[in-house]
């Protein structure tokens, strides 16, 4: 999926602390932090309070000719850089949420993706590169550390791409979608019929559903089959099931939290053939 050339972007809507750390005496790990464990997105099996535990301290400086997301100003650019395709993205996802919920009677609040590197702080908590992307509600943000999307090629097998990015970024949007509804839950139990797996299948829906009416925003081409496909791959590298049979060589239902590779693609193909929201209820 191309950007138009000629899209105006709005870099304002992604904060880049990338390269910024948190100083002092250590990291402090917020009351939100159950909630970061509800909402971490994509990456499963893992721990995240033993993740903040072993978090690296100190103050990094950045560089000030490190490029910034200020400098992304057109589709060219998307289409040039990474983390201006991610300005994109966030642009276009929370474009159509503003006009779609609209349409329903309901408000849609503007929500930053925090752009950050290895370790930042967020309302929920700390954040971390190892926790993988995640909305947090205390704060209403999207946090990611690009490096991730190597880590979906390198650790979780997916084939990557910028529509693999698109994927990411539309599911995390999902649930700040999920939050404004008043849908968005902290029950924290697991299983294939939890409440926490059935509200990640509803957001791989919502990502669905932007991706059938992105082109509409006016910053983005028409998806083609190879998008679909990358999106498909990469939901199914973050399935609960594949995940652990890599690294543990078996399947555990009643740890999803997620839901299975196969769950995770079907439900984005339910949103992106219907096109329709409402239709998105695992």
């Amino acid at each position: 999926m191309s950007f138009n050339d000629n899209a105006k972007l709005d870099p304002s809507q992604v904060e880049d602390v990338r390269g910024r750390r948190v100083g002092g005496g250590g990291l402090a790990v917020g009351g939100g932090l159950t909630l970061v464990i509800l909402v971490v997105s994509l990456l499963l099996g893992v721990d995240p309070t033993a993740i903040l535990n072993s978090v690296p301290t100190g103050t990094t400086t950045t560089d000030p000719n490190a490029q910034t997301v200020a400098d992304c100003k057109t589709g060219a650019d998307a289409n040039k850089r990474e983390d201006c395709r991610i300005v994109g993205y966030v642009d276009a996802i929370q474009q159509y949420w503003t006009d779609e919920l609209a349409k329903h009677g309901s408000q849609y609040t503007l929500a930053p993706t925090v752009l950050y590197t290895d370790v930042t702080q967020a309302g929920c908590g700390t954040a971390s590169a190892e926790m993988g992307p995640f909305y947090c509600p205390v704060d209403g943000k999207v946090y990611l550390d690009l490096a991730f999307f190597t880590e979906l090629q390198t650790r979780f097998g997916a084939q990557g791409g910028p529509f693999a990015e698109a994927y990411v970024v539309a599911h995390e949007y999902g649930h700040h979608v999920q939050d404004i509804l008043g849908i968005l839950s902290n029950d924290q139990r697991t299983g294939p019929q939890s409440i926490s797996v059935k509200q990640e299948l509803q957001a791989d829906c919502f990502s669905g559903v932007w991706t059938k009416h992105a082109a509409e925003t006016g910053y983005l081409q028409a998806p083609t089959d190879a998008d679909i496909a990358s999106a498909l791959d990469a939901a199914a590298a973050v399935g609960d099931d594949r995940i652990q049979k890599e690294t543990s060589g078996k399947v555990a239902p009643e740890a999803w939290t997620h839901g299975s590779a196969a769950q995770r693609q079907q439900w984005f193909t339910t949103g992106y053939s219907t096109g329709d929201y409402t239709r998105c209820t695992p």
